[in-house]
C-alpha cells in the first residue's frame, strides 16, 4: 500500500485527487495540506511514501517544499503537479529533488503512472518533456546557475529585494499578501541560501549582485 500526502491552495482540486487516488487498490491518502508550510509539517510527522504537491503554494511554494521535506522525511519522493509548462519550473523542481512533474491537464492515468513509477524508484516526466531533454538542458544551463541568488524562489526574491530596501516584515507582508510569520519563514530562507550573517551583510550582496531595483 503506497501511502500518499496531497498539497494544494484548493480544496475541491484536493477532493478530485483523493476521489481519483481512493479508486486505486494500492493507494492510500494519509493527509492534505492547504498551504506549503502545512506540507512540510505534515510531511514530517505522517512520513508518507509519496508527496503530490502543487508548485505554487502559500507560504513556501513546491520547490521549497520539496527541499524541506528531503530533509524531514527522505524517504518521501516527491511528485509535482502543476499548470505550469515552462523548462524552468520542471529544472527547479529536479534539482530541489522531485521525482515526477506531471501536468494538472494530463489525463488520471499519467498521474497514476507517475505515482506507480515513482514508488518503484523510477523518475517521470509528463509529455511533453522528457529525461533526455531536461539532462540535455540542465548541462547546458549550469554555468549560469552557479550564483547563490539563483536557487531563490521567486518570492524569496521579492523579499530579498524589500528587505533590501529597508521594508519591515509587515509591510513587505502587507505588499505581498501573505502573514508577518510567512515573510520571517522566506527571510530565513534567503539568509540561508545566500550564506549569510546578517542585515548588513544581505545589503552588500545585493548592491554586489546589482539586484537591487530602484522604485520609480
Amino acid at each position: 500500500m503506497i501511502a500518499i500526502e496531497l498539497a494544494d491552495e484548493h480544496e475541491v482540486v484536493r477532493n478530485g485527487l483523493r476521489v481519483l487516488l481512493k479508486a486505486e487498490s494500492n493507494f492510500r491518502v494519509v493527509g492534505e495540506a492547504a498551504d506549503g508550510l502545512e506540507a512540510v509539517r505534515l510531511a514530517e510527522r505522517l512520513k508518507p511514501d509519496i508527496l503530490v504537491t502543487d508548485l505554487k503554494l502559500s507560504g513556501i511554494d513546491g520547490v521549497e517544499v520539496t527541499r524541506q521535506v528531503l530533509k524531514r522525511s527522505p524517504k518521501t519522493s516527491i511528485i509535482i503537479l502543476s499548470m505550469c509548462e515552462n523548462e524552468y519550473d520542471v529544472l527547479e523542481a529536479l534539482r530541489a529533488g522531485a521525482k515526477a512533474y506531471v501536468l494538472k491537464d494530463s489525463t488520471s492515468d499519467r498521474l497514476v503512472h507517475a505515482i506507480n513509477e515513482v514508488a518503484t524508484g523510477h523518475r517521470y516526466l509528463s509529455p511533453p518533456f522528457s529525461d533526455k531533454a531536461i539532462e540535455a538542458y540542465m548541462q547546458k544551463t549550469k554555468p549560469a546557475t552557479l550564483e547563490p541568488h539563483n536557487s531563490l524562489t521567486m518570492r524569496e526574491q521579492e523579499v530579498l529585494e524589500m528587505v533590501a530596501k529597508g521594508y519591515t516584515n509587515a509591510k513587505i507582508a502587507a505588499q505581498l499578501f501573505i502573514s508577518p510569520r510567512t515573510v520571517e519563514t522566506h527571510r530565513a530562507n534567503v539568509m540561508r541560501k545566500l550564506n549569510l550573517d546578517n542585515h548588513i551583510q544581505l545589503i552588500h550582496y545585493v548592491v554586489k549582485q546589482g539586484l537591487l531595483v530602484q522604485d520609480n
